[in-house]
């Protein structure tokens, strides 16, 4: 796997026969699907708030009590959502960047109703109360196993075009998609088989521990990632700064990230040597992961006008932001002397919110931005509402980062000082007072791209996009080739 830039591998090869490089139908589907779920998980992420206000909307309800809404909020994200969209990303980039279409059409339909079910018994289940012990994990059991067919069969379909790939270097997306396929399977077996029936007790907390960290930084991190190192390049009309730099982000995540797991438990019975060989492999990583996002400003840099005229690049320059502020806080707050004061507060949510929102979910809405018109065939409705979208959630999330870890530092130094329980939960009630009230903007903001989105596929008299990104490329007289790029 030579190094490569994103030019390189955009070779021109005709195709003989007149199947589309890319199901664009299905890239449609696994992005109407994540916005489905989107919506649940935000409307469940909202109750539950309602929940530390004393003001439960759905009293007495059993199927529908704050414990199993709080699941369900955290697993559509990472599994409706997030890996929904990823698919969606896999369907447009991988055949782009190999010249080659995934193994099956027929395939891809079946992953795709097959994954929804699972997302769909999942969510029914925690409703019901079937969740396992394991966070992150609480898929119930009988679920698992369906779980791990359809990372196989991700494995069958977006390994062949890589695997028939005439080209004799390798992109650095490609190297994230190729570890992730891998690590996605190996870390949800580990996280989700091995703590409920081989291994129990203490002995479970570094697995339990892996999987948490693992399921965010082998998957999500990965195909993340690879998006960004994908469309910012093709937006931008640039390639990126440096691809050799994209590769020392690869090796550092494939070494220290699944290392770190165990800093979840930091001052557990977990032995003392694991948890300081979490804390070391935690500031390692942070370390690396800053190549990525110098390589993101770096290759933005002389482009600034780019932030005005477009909104996926803002969106993912923002998610960039947003993880140089996760990165610096990550590499401060695993320590013990951090741990003292922040464990068990909203501290820790606020970091996991600007995380898988501020970071991967931006990401992902940039991609989005990016693709819908192409997928329509239709200029964006209104960009007024674009606008809205950008500006309320981004002004949710800000809200809700910096009243979440100012109230996780007055809770840890209140029960630092021993403080009773119920001064410091009364103590808290404004900060996640303002929770709420940025989780109504983040939802009006979500609303207005719902709109979008609809209105932008359903317009008769919406302007044609024009595809000056791919189009180009993929028709030479009248033949498709094989990769669009800038």
């Amino acid at each position: 796997m030579a190094e490569t830039s994103l030019a390189d591998a955009a070779a021109q090869v005709p195709m003989t026969d007149t199947t589309p490089l890319v199901e664009k139908k299905l890239v449609k589907f696994h992005i109407m699907s994540a916005a489905l779920w989107f919506s649940i998980a935000l409307l469940a992420g909202l109750f539950y708030s309602m929940q530390l206000l004393q003001q439960w909307p759905l009293p007495k309800i059993e199927v529908l009590s704050p414990g199993r809404i709080r699941m369900i909020h955290t697993n559509l994200i990472a599994f409706g959502f997030l890996t929904n969209s990823f698919l969606a990303m896999l369907y447009w980039t991988v055949p782009r960047l190999t010249g080659q279409r995934v193994a099956s059409k027929t395939l891809g339909w079946i992953i795709w109703g097959a994954w929804n079910a699972i997302i769909l018994a999942t969510y029914i289940g925690l409703h019901m109360g079937e969740a396992q012990a394991v966070e992150w994990g609480e898929t119930p059991v009988w679920v698992d196993p369906f779980v791990v067919v359809g990372a196989i069969l991700v494995w069958i379909q977006l390994y062949t075009p890589i695997v028939r790939s005439r080209e004799k270097s390798m992109y650095v997306s490609l190297w994230y998609f190729s570890a992730g396929f891998v690590w996605l399977g190996l870390t949800y077996i580990m996280g989700n088989f091995f703590p409920q029936y081989l291994v129990a007790g203490n002995a479970a907390g570094p697995l339990l521990g892996l999987y948490i960290h693992d399921l965010v930084g082998l998957w999500v991190t990965p195909m993340g990632w690879g998006m960004m190192y994908f469309f910012v390049p093709i937006i931008l009309r640039k390639p990126i700064w440096s691809h050799a730099l994209s590769l020392v982000g690869f090796w550092g995540l494939a070494f220290f990230y699944p290392l770190q797991g165990v800093h979840h438990f930091l001052g557990s019975p977990v032995p003392m040597f694991a948890q300081y060989s979490a804390v070391i492999s935690t500031i390692a990583v942070e370390i690396v992961v800053v190549s990525v996002i110098i390589n993101f400003f770096m290759t933005w840099r002389g482009s600034e006008g780019a932030l005005q005229r477009s909104m996926p690049i803002r969106w993912f320059w923002l998610g960039a932001f947003c993880y140089a502020v996760t990165c610096l806080q990550c590499a401060f707050q695993v320590t013990l002397t951090f741990q003292q004061v922040i464990h068990f507060t909203d501290w820790v949510v606020a970091h996991a919110h600007l995380v898988m929102f501020g970071v991967f979910s931006f990401w992902t809405f940039g991609m989005i931005e990016h693709l819908w018109p192409k997928l329509t065939g239709n200029e964006w409705w209104s960009p007024s509402l674009r606008r809205w979208f950008f500006w309320l959630t981004a002004f949710g999330l800000g809200i809700m980062f910096v009243s979440l870890t100012a109230g996780g530092l007055v809770e840890g130094f209140m029960a630092l000082n021993l403080t009773p329980r119920e001064t410091i939960l009364q103590s808290m009630r404004p900060f996640w007072l303002t929770r709420t009230l940025s989780g109504l903007s983040i939802i009006a903001g979500w609303s207005c791209l719902m709109v979008n989105m609809v209105a932008t596929a359903r317009a008769k008299r919406a302007v044609s996009h024009v595809d000056t990104e791919y189009s180009p490329f993929e028709t030479v007289e009248d033949e498709e080739v094989s990769i669009g790029a800038v």
